[in-house]
């Protein structure tokens, strides 16, 4: 058997949101990531919670991109593509290359299964114009049925390891080591080890009947790993690196970690994952509401933690009052907002960056807030840490603005050394002011020094009405609240942030990108196919969207042409012509709930490459 060298790969696994595609895409991703490839995933979940088996509605998928060198997205289009029933064909196949394997389990495609998912016709190949020889169909479930004869299990325990017969399948065509894939089930049902042992023996079975088939359809391939950098490795998602980038601050900032929150698609994974460690001083508490999850937080960080609150773009409403409260208070917060599509319930498990303006904007009064936003699932762990340190330092809420497409995907992640992080230090009231401290005497950078109660001699009250700047005391004073106002601007536009970097041709670039979050891969991608054409092209990517980097202004001016790319209908556009004089870019807006497509922001740069000034819009 010849095994052929590939750079990379797309593998999208899809079926009913029962069949367990997101396990079987995760082991696959978690397998690539072990033996040091690139990967970038995108777990593409309905909206239904558990829509009727075999419809076109309830279609699960799972997405993942492998490199021997990095990648930046799970990809546009599928070389391979896994479909467990007729439903899953019917809507995956679109996200399919014209020459990908398509691996089906021919036991889901009965007359039944072809009237749920809409086909006309049995002839279901034909009807939508897939070549035969292209496919490998092969009876999956019957198969698990006969592996698992001798094994005691239930009819619905076996029919619910069909996915490890397709996983132990895609493993065979990319010549993957199945150890590790035994190893993540045997930890993954450490407490249920019959379970473990019959879906390792069903992806050996799929492993071996790739190798016994020997199909035609596709060869076997193997992507090497290059440019191997030392370290240990894990298959990490968004939401759990920013739980652990919690984790890591508030080990840092010697202090405990609270989250207070309520469970909310597509954050809830974080209040999960920190509930896990309360061995490392993890305080969590799942809240009756949005507003209380929130107000327990402010709470906490007046006794002196680390207090963190999650959420996505409806809870964010609802915390307003208690994010505000924490703004007039000075005190530390870190908001994490999971974006998910909207306006209302709107699109719960898709993505979107709908929610940037009501992050700068969505509170009642002069309310500055810093906003960062993280670029990558391996990246959230980078700003939650950051958005801590913030909150620490400067006694201000943070809000952290990740989104589903970061969340859920995942990446290889190095384990970081914690000792190469920064030192964090809250500015805690000195001894020496004891006897003439008030709550709002601040340090030379106007930072509002931090009294942990319990502190003998610096016993105080804080609330939601202005307070005299001198006393602490209650104040309507006109001039006080003005004055105060002033210095909570002053304090935020002063963050110090790292300067905006420009990726590419960033000394003769014809065109910038610009962008911000989970964009950036797709960007990145796309800026690299452009030069690969020749053509002069940058990426300014934001990470740090309040205050803006101290370049900003300088670098938005730089080129001659900018283009803004979101995943809304222009709010970062709008954000940095409020902030840069004269500054008009041009835009390229999407709001579908999916990640964009590399291919078509090539198509829609590349035209602004040639055309005068002002054209080439897209919205």
């Amino acid at each position: 058997m010849e095994i052929k060298e590939k750079e990379s790969v797309v593998v999208r696994f899809s079926g009913d949101s029962g069949d367990g595609m997101q396990l079987a895409g995760n082991i696959f991703s978690t397998v690539s990531a072990t033996v040091g490839n690139s990967i970038s995933t995108f777990p593409d979940y309905p909206a239904d919670i558990r829509a009727p088996q075999g419809s076109l509605t309830g279609v699960s998928g799972f997405q993942v991109h492998i490199g021997a060198e990095q990648v930046y997205t799970p990809g546009d289009l599928c070389d391979v593509l896994v479909a467990m029933n007729a439903a899953a064909l019917k809507t995956q196949y679109r996200y399919a290359k014209p020459d990908a394997a398509i691996i089906i389990d021919t036991d889901s495609f009965g007359p039944k299964d072809l009237e749920k998912a809409q086909f006309q016709t049995e002839d279901y190949l034909g009807e939508m114009g897939i070549d035969p020889d292209r496919v490998i169909a092969c009876p999956l479930t019957s198969m698990v049925k006969d592996c698992l004869a001798d094994s005691g299990m239930d009819a619905k325990s076996v029919s619910k390891c069909r996915n490890m017969f397709a996983l132990g399948l895609v493993c065979w065509l990319f010549d993957r080591d199945l150890n590790v894939a035994f190893n993540f089930l045997r930890e993954k049902f450490a407490k249920k080890p019959e379970i473990a042992e019959a879906n390792i023996k069903v992806i050996q079975a799929g492993y071996d009947y790739g190798h016994n088939t020997h199909s035609s359809v596709a060869n076997v391939y193997r992507v090497e790993t290059k440019n191997k950098v030392p370290g240990r490795y894990m298959d990490i998602t968004g939401n759990k690196a920013t739980a652990y980038g919690f984790i890591a601050a508030a080990e840092k900032a010697g202090l405990k970690l609270y989250l207070g929150s309520y469970p909310i698609t597509p954050a809830t994974d974080v209040l999960h994952e920190l509930s896990k460690h309360k061995s490392l001083g993890v305080i969590t508490v799942q809240c009756e509401d949005e507003i209380a999850g929130c107000a327990s937080a402010v709470g906490a960080s007046f006794a002196g933690a680390l207090a963190v609150t999650s959420t996505s773009g409806p809870g964010i409403c609802l915390k307003s009052e208690a994010m505000n409260l924490a703004v007039i208070m000075e005190l530390p917060l870190v908001v994490l907002d999971v974006q998910r599509g909207g306006p209302a319930t709107g699109l719960p498990t898709k993505s979107e960056q709908t929610d940037l303006l009501q992050a700068l904007f969505g509170r009642n009064g002069e309310s500055p807030m810093p906003v960062v936003a993280a670029a990558s699932p391996t990246d959230c762990f980078e700003m939650a840490f950051a958005a801590s340190k913030m909150a620490l330092e400067h006694m201000t809420p943070v809000i952290l603005m990740t989104d589903a497409y970061v969340a859920n995907g995942s990446a290889a992640f190095k384990l970081p050394n914690l000792s190469e992080y920064p030192a964090i230090n809250p500015p805690y009231v000195p001894e020496e002011l004891k006897g003439s401290w008030t709550p709002y005497m601040r340090n030379a950078e106007g930072v509002r020094y931090w009294a942990v109660p319990g502190r003998e001699g610096f016993e105080h009250i804080l609330g939601g009405l202005e307070k005299d700047d001198k006393t602490g005391a209650i104040s309507t004073n006109p001039e006080n609240h003005d004055l105060m106002t002033r210095k909570r601007q002053a304090k935020i536009a002063a963050i110090p942030v790292p300067d905006l970097e420009v990726l590419g041709d960033k000394d003769d670039a014809e065109l910038l990108i610009v962008g911000f979050g989970g964009t950036y891969g797709h960007l990145h991608a796309a800026m690299d196919e452009l030069r690969a054409q020749g053509k002069k092209v940058a990426l300014a990517h934001f990470r740090y969207i309040n205050p803006l980097p101290a370049n900003t202004a300088d670098v938005l001016r730089r080129y001659p042409k900018v283009v803004v790319a979101e995943q809304n209908m222009g709010q970062l556009a709008g954000w940095l012509r409020m902030k840069v004089d004269g500054f008009v870019p041009q835009q390229y807006n999407e709001v579908k709930g999916q990640p964009f497509k590399v291919a078509e922001l090539v198509a829609a740069f590349g035209p602004l490459l040639t055309s005068p000034k002002g054209e080439g819009q897209k919205s």
